[in-house]
């Protein structure tokens, strides 16, 4: 029998055991969507009446008639096996039988160095729709520095270190911080960006608001932290943005991914670029580029954050031509001089004069045996023993000794 249902609403407890393993909030927020939309595909029935049968029709119904990426395949069974295990408490011998679908590794798209010059100056030609962000730094700053998006967009004035052309993330991919470089070209711009954020933190302490986001409990051990410009953000929203995990408080919060992305999309068709680009493809780029000017692999995946330098040979196959860096035939064909006009006579002789006309060729299947033109004949050797030892029966005509490969001969010997 299946344990009651908690008292406690479903997707409540589903964010207090994503937060209990401190989980960031994208996945918080992917589990309960896909949480919600399994209990609505089985008519609002609670998970704990259901088993294998529902999780795999619900997974069956996502493969076959959404079509959905293998990617978002794995997410939802990730999400419905942490319903299963950790919320509802259900460790049954079925969790593990349920296959994975295997993902496609693909090869990223990588812009050329012309190609990422026409999108940032697209990106600076776009009307101001963030007021304190302008779209051309920020893609400067992913292309110059490798982050992705989120990393950029929540990078906080205390990590950027001018004096040491350097800047940290923080909270990377995995929780992970690491160093990357500030790009010399882009120190007055960044000098710009702060005033202006600057501008925004003294209104916010005017307006008197809670401040922005701080990780785990700092909030609570430095109350006045979040107040602070060193803990304010690089590229503040220009409105104001109510806590998702806490209600009923406005804090000022960075610009939005979907901002960029928006800009970015624009961005790219304006630009004439015919890739299906995003604003990761600026992360690929910044990769390849270095690999392409001499950098080690090691080099780059510490600039990436990669935990396995495995994820970072993944741009080693972009750096090739196609086909592995092989001639097409066709190439060398067309690289190859022009054949010389066929010679009117049978042996190849060119003694006829450039302005006498052509003569047709002439069939030798046709000519009379003694103009056939033949090899020499190769003749046979002579005995290495006297003919007069083994007498031949051949006729008196034979103009050679007697071989070995005469018939008589060889009736003769034996």
């Amino acid at each position: 029998m299946p344990d009651p249902v908690p008292a406690t609403p479903l997707l409540d407890l589903v964010r207090q055991h994503a937060r209990l393993r401190h989980y960031s909030l994208r996945t918080e927020e992917a589990y309960v969507r896909w949480v919600r939309s399994f209990v609505q595909f089985h008519r609002m029935r609670h998970p704990a009446e259901m088993s294998r049968p529902e999780v795999e029709a619900f997974l069956t119904w996502l493969a076959v008639e959404r079509e959905v990426a293998p990617a978002t395949h794995r997410q939802a069974l990730s999400a419905l096996l942490f319903l299963y295990q950790k919320v509802l408490g259900q460790s049954l011998p079925w969790m593990t039988e349920i296959g994975r679908p295997r993902g496609e590794r693909r090869l990223p798209v990588v812009f050329s160095l012309a190609e990422v010059q026409a999108v940032l100056v697209e990106l600076d030609a776009r009307p101001q729709g963030l007021a304190h962000a302008p779209l051309g730094l920020i893609g400067r700053l992913l292309y110059g520095t490798g982050m992705r998006l989120l990393e950029g967009l929540r990078l906080r004035v205390k990590d950027v270190d001018f004096d040491r052309r350097a800047l940290v993330v923080r909270e990377g991919k995995g929780f992970k911080d690491r160093v990357v470089m500030l790009p010399a070209v882009l120190e007055q711009a960044l000098h710009e960006q702060l005033a202006r954020a600057h501008a925004v933190w003294l209104d916010d302490r005017a307006a008197g608001l809670a401040g922005v986001h701080l990780p785990a409990a700092l909030a609570r051990k430095y109350p006045r932290a979040a107040q602070s410009w060193a803990w304010h953000w690089v590229f503040p929203h220009a409105e104001p943005a109510e806590d998702p995990r806490l209600a009923g408080t406005w804090r000022r919060h960075h610009v939005l991914d979907s901002s960029f992305q928006r800009g970015f999309k624009v961005a790219l068709e304006a630009s004439g670029v015919a890739k299906a680009a995003s604003p990761h493809t600026l992360r690929h780029s910044f990769a390849t580029h270095l690999l392409q000017s001499g950098y080690d692999i090691r080099t780059v995946q510490e600039l990436l954050g990669h935990a396995d330098v495995s994820t970072t040979m993944i741009y080693t196959h972009v750096l090739r031509l196609g086909g592995g860096a092989v001639r097409s035939p066709l190439d060398n064909l067309a690289a190859a001089p022009p054949a010389a006009a066929p010679s009117s006579s049978p042996f190849g002789s060119s003694s006829s004069s450039p302005s006498s006309p052509p003569s047709p060729p002439v069939a030798t299947a046709f000519l009379p045996p003694s103009r056939h033109p033949r090899p020499p004949r190769a003749r046979e050797p002579l005995p290495a023993y006297r003919s007069s030892l083994l007498p031949c029966a051949a006729p008196p005509s034979c103009r050679f000794p007697a071989t070995p490969n005469c018939t008589a001969a060889a009736i003769s010997a034996s």
